[in-house]
This record gives C-alpha cells, sequence and structure tokens, in this order.
C-alpha cells in the first residue's frame, strides 16, 4: 500500500530535499508540498495525505498552530521536523499535546544541508506514522486541559524533598525503572504527574529522544508533577522520590561508589556504541539495575517502536522483579511493550491511565 505525504517546509531547498528522501521509498509518494501552515492546512484537506512532515517553525502560521488545525478539522498523522534549540524543544513537546506521532531532530537547523544523514530516519518514522491509530494520540480535550491544569499549580516547596536533604543518600531498596520510545513523552505525561508525592523509591527513565530536548521534557514533567523530576547528571546519587530521565545521546547506567565511606547508588553516564539502534538505551538501564537491586526492581515499559527494553526484562525477572507492560489498546506504537508480552515477562499489562495506579500497587 502506498503512503501518500505532505511535505510542510517554509524552505523551498528543504521541501526539495525531504521529498526526495521520501520518494526514493517506493512505498511512499509524495502529494504535494506546502510553504507555510496556511498552506498546509488548506492542502491537507484538498489532498487528504495519509501522513503529514511539518516544519515547526514556519512564517504565517506556524507548525504548532497548523498542527491543531489539522488535527481538529482533518485529523492526519503528522511527524515533526525541528530544529535544537530550547524554544523549539519547547514546541515539539506542545506539540505530541496536540497529536503528533512523532519528532525529527533537523541535523543543523533550519536549513540543513547534511540532512541526508537522517534520510532512513525520516523515512522511517513516516512508515510508523501512517499506521498508527490516530484515536491513541494525546490532542483530546481533557489531556490538554489536564496539562494546563498542572501547571498553573503552585507548587508547595514542601512537596519535594527540602533542598538539605536532597544532599543526603538515602539508602535504597526499591527502584522503577521505565523505558518509553514513540508516543513516550505523552505517555509519560500520563504517568509521572500521577504517583504520588511520597513516592519512597527513586525512579528512573529512558526516553528515546535526542540530546536537546529531555531537558524540556524534564522541567515539563517537572512543574506537572509532586514528584521532584530531572534531567540526569553524571555523578548524581540516587535518592527516592526523584525521577532522573537519562539525557539525550547519552546510556544512563546505575552504578554503586563509595562517597565519604559510605555506598552510594549513582548515574554513570557514557556515549558507549548504540544499542538497538538507540541511545540511551533501556536494556542497558536495566540491566545495570540488575546486580544492585535484584527482586527490588520494578520496570514498566510504555509505548515504543522496536523491542528495546525486553532483553533488560529478562534479566530482571531472572532476578525475581516485576515488569509492567502498556496494554496495546492504548500504545501509540505496540512494538516495545508487544516484545515483552511476547515472550512472557509481564506480571502485568494495564492500558495508559492505570500504569501509575499499577506502579503504587506493585511497589507496596
Amino acid at each position: 500500500m502506498t503512503i501518500n505525504v505532505l511535505v510542510v517546509d517554509d524552505s523551498a531547498l528543504m521541501r526539495k530535499v525531504i521529498s526526495d528522501i521520501l520518494s526514493e521509498d517506493q512505498e511512499i509518494r509524495v502529494v504535494g508540498t506546502a510553504r507555510n501552515g496556511l498552506d498546509a492546512v488548506e492542502k491537507v484537506e484538498r489532498l487528504k495525505p495519509d501522513v503529514v512532515t511539518l516544519d515547526v517553525e514556519m512564517p504565517a502560521l506556524d507548525g504548532l498552530h497548523a498542527l491543531g488545525y489539522i488535527m481538529s478539522e482533518c485529523p492526519t498523522p503528522v511527524v515533526m521536523l525541528t530544529a535544537v534549540d530550547p524554544k523549539s524543544a519547547e514546541r515539539t513537546l506542545n506539540a505530541f499535546e496536540y497529536g503528533a506521532v512523532d519528532f525529527i531532530q533537523k541535523p543543523s537547523g533550519n536549513i540543513s544541508l547534511n540532512i541526508m544523514d537522517i534520510a532512513n530516519d525520516i523515512r522511517l518514522k513516516v512508515k510508523i506514522a501512517s499506521r498508527v491509530d490516530l484515536k491513541k494520540l494525546g490532542f483530546m480535550e481533557e489531556h490538554v486541559n489536564s496539562r494546563e491544569n498542572a501547571e498553573k499549580k503552585q507548587h508547595v516547596p514542601a512537596a519535594k524533598a527540602p533542598e538539605d536533604t536532597r544532599k543526603k543518600h538515602f539508602s535504597n531498596q526499591k527502584i522503577l525503572a521505565i523505558a518509553s520510545s514513540t508516543g513516550g513523552p505523552r505517555a509519560l505525561e500520563q504517568v509521572i504527574p500521577k504517583l504520588p508525592g511520597n513516592l519512597k523509591v527513586p525512579v528512573v527513565i529512558v526516553q528515546h529522544m535526542p540530546a536537546g530536548f529531555t531537558a524540556s521534557l524534564a522541567q515539563r514533567l517537572d512543574m506537572q508533577s509532586q514528584l521532584r523530576v530531572c534531567e540526569a547528571r553524571d555523578g548524581d546519587v540516587l535518592e527516592p522520590g526523584i525521577v532522573y530521565i537519562a539525557p539525550g545521546n547519552y546510556h544512563m547506567e546505575i552504578v554503586q561508589k563509595n562517597i565519604n565511606g559510605r555506598t552510594s547508588e549513582v548515574v554513570s553516564l557514557n556515549q558507549n556504541p548504540r544499542e538497538q539502534g538507540v541511545r540511551p538505551c533501556a536494556n542497558i538501564l536495566f540491566k545495570s539495575l540488575v546486580p544492585l537491586y535484584g527482586q527490588n526492581i520494578l520496570a514498566v515499559i510504555l509505548t515504543g517502536m522496536g523491542a528495546d527494553g525486553a532483553d533488560g526484562a529478562e534479566e530482571i525477572k531472572k532476578a525475581g522483579g516485576k515488569v509492567i507492560a502498556e496494554d496495546e489498546r492504548s500504545c501509540v506504537v505496540y512494538g516495545m511493550p508487544k516484545a515483552v508480552v511476547q515472550r512472557g515477562l509481564s506480571d502485568s499489562v494495564v492500558t495508559l491511565e492505570k500504569v501509575s495506579e499499577e506502579i503504587v500497587q506493585m511497589l507496596r
């Protein structure tokens, strides 16, 4: 089946390059291009493409507002194209709330002469987007309102660890580890803010995102959550009630170090070769936890393409730990959880809305 794509970018050069990249695949046909958001909205309604690639930064009507119109008037799977800077990262995360399936990071800004370096990634993400059930995307009014309410919430300092206690090491008996990929930012916003502020375990997360985006994701989740959420730094000592997100382009492992005469669990970052085609890799994180926490690990596998996390989940299970997998009914892409379920590694399979409740129950 041919996938019809509309390419939207304010740069004529980028429209041509992206169209050529997509057209190299016999399963993909570029049915049109648009130079800005207004042009895109009109052509989506007229051409009825299967997928839209949509630039974030454009004149007349930018990508985010165009996405809003598309998803409300003519719902279509959209893959965002974005540069790497704090403003673009924030807009990209907003795009997930309005229904974007995924995003592609331009290698070198808005005019990326080296975009051919990610040609395969562009084609793959377009193909994945064409298979997504739009009903599973997070552009529902209820979800947007819940985020706005969370951001308006006044954070009381006592709801998070006080500054003086954050510097102390707590003896960690249990740990919660989460893996997600395509559709993950939206999924994490459905899970982390629902966890109670008195959660007595550290939380470590691998979300497949490039460098420059995980810091914005951590800040956003921090604003919405009772728990403190941060982008992990090399040498961070794990503390209960704090969520550590692996930074983009770095594998994250947890190791033990002697700090002031006391054994502590510490974040260790590296840029070793990609595994499963990704960095950070959930398998690497999960496997590093096994010798330290054993049966006290609770792993959660959320939506995502591929099978990252399954090998690590198998080692966690062998050590006596537990695994929760997101149910196919709520997954944007049923890949990573499917690999876990098919291998018989899941102790529980629940829809996204019930994941946080299941976490609390299984940590008791």
